[in-house]
């Protein structure tokens, strides 16, 4: 979402079923559990079929098998815990943190493909599911991390002397665990981890009923145009795909605008009809804000004081303190200093553009004001002014199955991968394409990558990666399986479906997540792939943005989609020099709900109104009048939908910073494709998961920390002089 690597889940559920991790291969087990397990007609903890390492069997599933399902997997990770944790030998790593590790095979498989159901297959079914699901969970991951005997054994190794002579992997994840325990309360007396757990499963509730919420806005919520005449400005692809909505509810000879960002964005663009512009703005910043059954203002509240009830249980002054604990920032002063920097340069760059757009705007017939909802409209027009350049004369260029290709093409210049389409394996909606990923070097599988690329009902808006299983070789040579999932509109059949240069960004963006996973060559699935800390995750995927204007790329695969000629050099040319337009607008547009995320974490147990709060932070912020937060805290999904960004939106900027720098690293060599750089990026960054401190791998891979001055330059931003 930007995509980030979302997550609809406890902050422990991590600990043992990641919902970007899911394990599909089973070990051999002799207790009883597991032969119920197998003995079971449930297909979703039957062992994935055996094709390709194991892969989902998505054609068996069924909604009403979820409920079911988790129950046998939470009664077999349960008789595995009681084992380790009533082991009557000392402790060891083999025998604690190792065995711990080996744990919840089924759990992982069951909760792999139920997350895929929720984030893309949304149902009132589902719905009632979820309501039952989400609390158990939350539950159950804190009956683990609160069982007093397996605490003191992870402990015990954790201290022990003999730690030492285990490799670095595994002394890394001994402190993992140890570190996870003691954050989720494992140190906690018996009535604070009563009340924890409380809290935890009374959240699980709320971000459920947070997520519904948001998820039926986007669905139910739509603008109907019956009048061509109102379609004026819009390009030929957006007309379509609006007629095509319309046509899916039954208004067959109108045009339907979703209540979607890749929806909105594009008719905010273009549409020349300002009441519609500023309409369908309102209809979309207005998600979970309506005052009717969907409304989120009464959630935000209790989420809030739950969670400032938990951190003060949990030993620290605020959430954000307690989220930042383990992250690279530290603490939310460290984060808010980073912002603040960014903050007032990109302000001032935000007054600077609307004083372009307001002049332009002056010298129309009809004087205007500009407003939030003219912002994406103007600055076009100021681009168009100002470059010459026409993102919708881009788009021509921008085919998504082409830039499909682009993606790979960069993946295996530098990182030697190959992608191979295959169509013998079960998916979970006919629009996903499924693509065996080999090293071109060995020919040896290293993985799955399943492509989610159209928008529909019951999908979650936005974009991400999940992985489905993780790389490991704890239980064999496990390779991993992931996803990118996005929200593009579907054209008419047969037409190739063109993207705006952000749109390509994205699919990058989302693409470096997949590749961090694919990348990923450690022994224990804890520590594989995206396993990292927060605000360490986008930064592999925010550095792949920047392969999408090489000059490889837009020469072979941005090709126009009558004629396939490349994108001309003239084009390029203008692109690069307006490389910095409008990056005021986007920078401010993120770091305002940065800001606010973290400062509303920051109010402690404050009675909150989110009404209020935005407004009020946003003026104290002098954020400019012309625009709004990207996410408004009604449909903050991000923050509210489960505790895996909260107090942490902060990492999109802090991540922004270490991709800027890292790049640099390949333009002061040999170029984006320099062999020698993305080999240390291998070796330091995408492959090493979790087995080392974040800080650390990047000072491997840079030689030094990261510097905000790449951000700054790269963003045209001014860059304070050193003393």
């Amino acid at each position: 979402m930007k995509n980030q690597l979302s997550s609809f889940k406890s902050y422990y559920s991590f600990l043992f079923v990641s919902i970007l991790v899911a394990t599909g291969c089973a070990t051999k087990k002799t207790d009883d559990s597991t032969s119920s397990t197998m003995n079971s007609n449930n297909p979703l903890v039957q062992k994935w079929d055996d094709r390709y390492n194991g892969v989902p069997s998505f054609d068996k599933v069924k909604v009403s098998d979820f409920v079911p399902a988790e129950e046998i997997a939470i009664a077999e990770q349960r008789n595995e815990i009681k084992a380790i944790a009533e082991n009557t030998e000392a402790p060891t790593f083999a025998n604690t943190v190792e065995a711990l590790e080996k744990t919840g095979i089924t759990r992982k498989r069951v909760e792999a493909v139920y997350y895929v159901w929720q984030a893309n297959m949304g149902s009132t079914e589902l719905d009632s599911v979820q309501e039952i699901m989400e609390p158990r969970i939350a539950a159950f991951g804190d009956s683990i991390v609160q069982n007093a005997e397996l605490f003191k054994r992870i402990e015990a190794v954790y201290n022990s002397p003999e730690k030492e002579k285990l490799t670095p992997e595994q002394q890394r994840l001994c402190f993992k665990y140890y570190n996870n325990f003691v954050l989720a309360g494992a140190k906690l007396d018996v009535a604070s981890k009563t009340r924890v757990a409380e809290i935890n499963q009374k959240l699980a509730g709320l971000f459920t009923k947070f997520n519904q919420h948001q998820l039926a806005d986007e669905g139910d919520k739509f603008m109907e145009i019956t009048d061509a005449k109102d379609l004026d400005g819009l390009p030929d692809e957006v007309k379509a795909a609006a007629a095509s909505a319309a046509e899916k509810k039954d208004k067959k000879g109108s045009w339907v605008i979703a209540n979607t960002r890749s929806s909105i964005e594009p008719f905010l663009t273009n549409a020349n009809n300002r009441a519609l512009r500023e309409k369908a703005w309102r209809m979309f910043i207005s998600r979970g804000d309506n005052g009717d059954a969907n409304d989120n203002n009464a959630i935000i509240p209790e989420i809030l004081q739950l969670r400032a009830e938990r951190a003060k249980l949990l030993g620290y002054p605020t959430h954000a303190h307690w989220r930042l604990a383990d992250k690279m920032a530290k603490t939310p002063e460290k984060a808010m200093e980073l912002l603040e920097a960014v903050w007032a340069p990109a302000v001032e760059r935000v007054h600077e553009e609307v004083k372009d757009m307001q002049a332009l705007a002056d010298k129309e017939a009809a004087k205007i004001k500009i407003e939030a909802w003219d912002y994406r409209y103007y600055a076009d027009k100021v681009r168009k002014a100002k470059y010459a350049l026409d993102g919708n004369e881009v788009k021509q260029y921008l085919q998504l199955e082409k830039l499909r290709e682009g993606i790979f093409y960069v993946a295996g210049e530098l990182f030697n991968l190959e992608f191979t389409q295959i169509n013998d394996v079960p998916v979970f909606h006919p629009d996903v394409r499924v693509f065996k990923v080999t090293n071109k070097l060995s020919g040896k599988q290293i993985g799955l990558w399943y492509f989610d690329p159209y928008a529909r009902k019951g999908k979650r808006s936005g974009a991400w990666m999940t992985a489905y299983r993780d790389q490991e070789k704890l239980n064999g040579e496990i390779t991993t399986i992931v996803s990118n999932n996005c929200n593009f509109i579907k054209g008419n059949e047969g037409e190739p479906v063109l993207i705006s240069w952000e749109d390509a960004r994205t699919l990058f963006h989302e693409f470096g997540h997949a590749l961090h996973g694919l990348n990923s060559n450690v022994t224990y699935p804890l520590l594989s792939g995206t396993n990292v800390v927060t605000d360490y995750v986008e930064f592999p995927s925010q550095v792949m943005e920047r392969w999408l204007s090489t000059p490889e790329v837009l020469n072979k695969f941005a090709l126009h989609y009558k004629t396939g000629a490349p994108i001309p050099q003239s084009l390029v040319d203008k692109i690069n020099n307006a490389s910095k337009f409008n990056t005021g607008f986007v920078t401010v547009e993120a770091l305002s709900s940065a800001l606010v995320d973290m400062k509303i974490h920051l109010a402690g147990d404050a009675k909150i109104d989110p009404k209020t709060f935005e407004k009020e932070t946003l003026a104290e912020l002098k954020m400019p009048s012309e625009m709004v937060m990207r996410h408004r805290l009604p449909a903050f999904g991000h923050i509210f939908s489960s505790d895996g960004y909260s107090a942490g939106y902060y990492s999109y900027c802090w991540a922004d910073v270490l991709s800027a720098d890292a790049f640099a690293a390949f333009t002061e060599a040999g170029g984006p494709y320099d062999k020698a750089v993305a080999k240390r990026l291998y070796d330091n960054i995408f492959s090493v998961g979790g087995t080392i401190d974040e800080a650390t791998a990047y000072r491997n891979f840079r030689g030094h920390d990261p510097s905000t001055d790449a951000l700054m330059i790269a963003k045209g931003f001014k860059v304070k002089s050193k003393k």
